[in-house]
């Protein structure tokens, strides 16, 4: 099938572009709230169930042994931009469990903040795997792979232990098997695997409510979300979407963006999970498609309304800050 339009960039008052997409909003028993496309095709999420990923290194005791703090723990489930602080925060993480960045095998890549790019090359430095979007996460993965005894060399291979732990944490959160068929291999070089958004936003439903998980798992989820709400510039920062959510909502919504236009959110105080995918990977598509989603399904006062809809129709200005557009919802979503 094909998926219908959700967002159209008017300039002016005429249509300029379309995304099509697919979304889905679902509770932890599986329950379908709001649907919009194909929403059992699988589809690689990418880094946005990094939260899924970090269960390993909360449940296993890791996080406890090496003394992870709250913002450490945030960078853990981070596509970070790079800024000094993140940087600097996966280093720490790093030295706690006696290791340092040449453990790390995400590859670098210049930091996605421009300001801090900018100041490497002004300092005449290159950045390093520190400055990875995915630093945080992977050096939570050789924290884990240094409690369980394992030598942390080789932990992005599908068949090194710390890979084996997450992908059972996920299939167990989401319920769909992670199969051979339907992997691939992540941008920070860890296995992916394609499934579908009902079985990504099941498990963000069981993320944010803790129901259909055993204790300890139900524990570490909550932890993690109260790690993002009080540290939420790690796990993006200055200007970033899930940043700027998690900021302006707090412990209502822990929410992740994955490459590819792929988005997903658990809202506790709704017991829901939102997942969603712009078909062209576009991300003012998915931040679009997700703002409206918010909209609908939470029960917001006018003060925390009036703060959502700057971000369900975003004003597009030129270089001359004249207004010249906007993005918004279209079709079904729109309605």
């Amino acid at each position: 099938m094909n998926n219908p339009v959700l967002v159209e960039i008017l300039r002016g008052a005429v249509v300029e572009s379309r995304h099509r997409g697919a979304a889905v909003v679902m509770d932890a028993e599986g329950r379908t709230v709001l649907s919009f496309g194909d929403v059992a095709r699988p589809v690689f999420p990418r880094s946005a169930v990094k939260a899924f990923q970090a269960l390993p290194l909360i449940e296993s005791g890791a996080a406890d042994r090496y003394g992870l703090t709250e913002a450490e723990i945030a960078l853990a489930v981070a596509s970070h931009s790079g800024q000094p602080g993140h940087a600097e925060t996966a280093a720490g993480v790093l030295a706690k469990a006696g290791r340092d960045e040449g453990c790390l095998e995400c590859g670098w890549h210049w930091p996605l903040n421009e300001e801090a790019g900018r100041d490497l090359a002004r300092a005449g430095r290159r950045p390093s795997a520190l400055h990875n979007n995915c630093s945080g996460k992977h050096a939570g993965f050789v924290c884990l792979a240094c409690h369980l005894g394992e030598d942390p060399a080789g932990y992005v291979r599908p068949d090194h232990r710390v890979q084996r732990e997450v992908k059972a944490a996920m299939e167990a959160i989401t319920g769909a098997a992670h199969a051979d068929e339907t992997a691939g291999v992540d941008g920070c070089s860890i296995p992916t695997y394609g499934i579908p958004l009902t079985a990504m936003a099941m498990g963000f439903a069981r993320l944010a409510t803790g129901v259909g998980l055993e204790a300890d798992r139900a524990a570490a989820a909550a932890r993690i979300r109260a790690a993002a709400a009080a540290h939420p510039w790690n796990v993006a920062g200055a200007g970033r979407f899930d940043t700027v959510l998690m900021s302006e909502f707090g412990r209502r919504i822990f929410c992740k963006t994955g490459a590819e236009g792929v988005y997903c959110a658990a809202l506790p105080d709704e017991g829901l999970g939102v997942a969603l995918k712009a078909d062209d990977g576009g991300t003012r598509a998915s931040e679009t498609i997700l703002a409206n989603i918010l909209a609908r399904v939470m029960a917001l006062s006018d003060d925390e309304r009036s703060r959502l809809e700057p971000h369900t129709a975003r004003v597009l200005k030129n270089w001359n800050s004249v207004e010249v557009g906007t993005v918004r919802a279209a079709g079904a979503l729109a309605g």
